[in-house]
C-alpha cells in the first residue's frame, strides 16, 4: 500500500512539472494571443454595449447598439443593404473555386516549364490588396486609355463607367477579387491532386473511365476535403473584404459596394462612433461563426479523407 502510494506520489509529481513546462513554453505565444485576441474580442463586445462617440467616455446602454442595427429605420436599412452586398460579394467564391480547379488541372499536367506557369498564377496572391486595386483602377478606369475600355474600343462596343455605374462596381470589384485569390485556390487544388494515388487513374482506365468519368467518379471526390476548405476560408474571406472597396469605390456609388466591413469602417473612423462599430463587429463574427457551422453540418458530412 505505501508502495503504491509512493508510485502514485511520483508520478502525480511528474505529471505536474511536465505540464508547468508545457505551459511554461506556452505562455509567450499566450499572451500575444490573449493580448491581440481575446482581450479585442471581449472588448469589442463591451463597447457594442456602450454609447461610445470619440473623443466622449463609453457610456453602458445595453442593447441600444442591436436596436439600431436591427430595428431602426435608417440604421438597419443601411446595415441589411451592407449585409446584402457582402454576400453579393461572396458569390464569387463558387466561380474562383471552378476557375481555380480547372487551372490547377492543367497545371497538374506533366509540362514544359510548367512551374513557370505556377510561380505567375500565384503572385498575384503575395502581392499587397492596395498595390493590386491601385492596377485595378487604371484598368477600370472609365476614360477610353483604361485597359477595360480599350478593349471594348477595339472589339468596336461603347467603354464603361465601371466604378461609376451601380451596376457594373461590384461585379468589377468580383473580378479582380477573382483574380487576386485564385492563386491560393490554385496552390491548395494541386496539393490535393498530388496527393491523389495515380493508381486509382491506372484502375479506372482499365475499366474502360474516360477523362470525364474519371474525373467524376475519382477526382472530384478524391478533392472533396480540398473543396471543403477552399469554400469555408473563401466565405470568410469574401465577407471579411474591406481593402478593395476602400481603395477602388468608397463604398459607391450610391452604396453600391458598401460591405459590412466597410460599413463597420464608416461608423467607426467617420462617425466615430465606436459603440455601433463594436456592434456591427459582433455581428459579424456571429454571422461568420454561423455560416461555418452550417457549411460543416451541410457539406462537412459528405467529405471524405480517407
Amino acid at each position: 500500500m505505501i508502495k503504491g502510494e509512493h508510485y502514485r506520489s511520483r508520478w502525480w509529481h511528474r505529471w505536474g512539472e511536465e505540464t508547468f513546462s508545457a505551459y511554461l513554453y506556452l505562455l509567450p505565444s499566450l499572451l500575444v494571443f490573449g493580448a491581440f485576441v481575446f482581450f479585442p474580442l471581449i472588448f469589442s463586445f463591451y463597447a457594442s454595449l456602450t454609447r461610445w462617440n470619440l473623443p466622449y467616455k463609453p457610456i453602458f446602454t445595453g442593447l441600444e447598439n442591436y436596436r439600431y442595427l436591427f430595428t431602426d429605420e435608417i440604421g438597419s436599412r443601411d446595415f441589411f443593404f451592407a449585409i446584402r452586398n457582402s454576400f453579393y460579394y461572396a458569390l464569387g467564391v463558387p466561380l474562383n473555386m471552378l476557375i481555380s480547379l480547372l487551372v490547377a488541372l492543367f497545371l497538374n499536367q506533366r509540362l514544359r516549364g510548367v512551374g513557370i506557369f505556377r510561380t505567375a498564377f500565384f503572385l498575384p496572391t503575395i502581392t499587397s490588396t492596395v498595390a493590386i486595386s491601385v492596377v485595378w483602377m487604371w484598368i477600370y478606369h472609365p476614360a477610353d486609355y483604361g485597359l477595360a475600355n480599350t478593349i471594348l474600343l477595339e472589339l468596336g462596343l461603347s467603354p464603361l463607367r465601371w466604378l461609376r455605374d451601380p451596376a457594373l462596381a461590384m461585379p468589377g470589384l468580383i473580378v479582380m477579387g477573382i483574380w487576386h485569390g485564385m492563386g491560393y485556390n490554385i496552390i491548395i487544388f494541386l496539393a490535393g491532386l498530388q496527393n491523389i494515388p495515380h493508381h486509382l487513374f491506372e484502375a479506372a482506365e482499365i475499366d474502360g473511365a474516360g477523362v470525364w468519368a474519371q474525373f467524376r467518379k475519382v477526382t472530384w471526390p478524391l478533392l472533396g476535403p480540398t473543396t471543403f476548405y477552399i469554400v469555408v476560408i473563401g466565405v470568410i474571406n469574401s465577407l471579411k473584404a474591406f481593402a478593395q472597396m476602400d481603395v477602388m469605390t468608397q463604398g459607391g456609388p450610391l452604396g453600391a459596394t458598401t460591405t459590412i466591413t466597410y460599413f463597420l469602417y464608416q461608423e467607426a473612423f467617420e462617425r466615430y462612433t465606436m459603440g455601433r462599430a463594436s456592434a456591427v463587429a459582433c455581428v459579424l463574427f456571429a454571422l461568420l461563426l454561423l455560416l461555418t457551422v452550417i457549411q460543416f453540418k451541410v457539406a462537412g458530412s459528405r467529405v471524405h479523407y480517407e
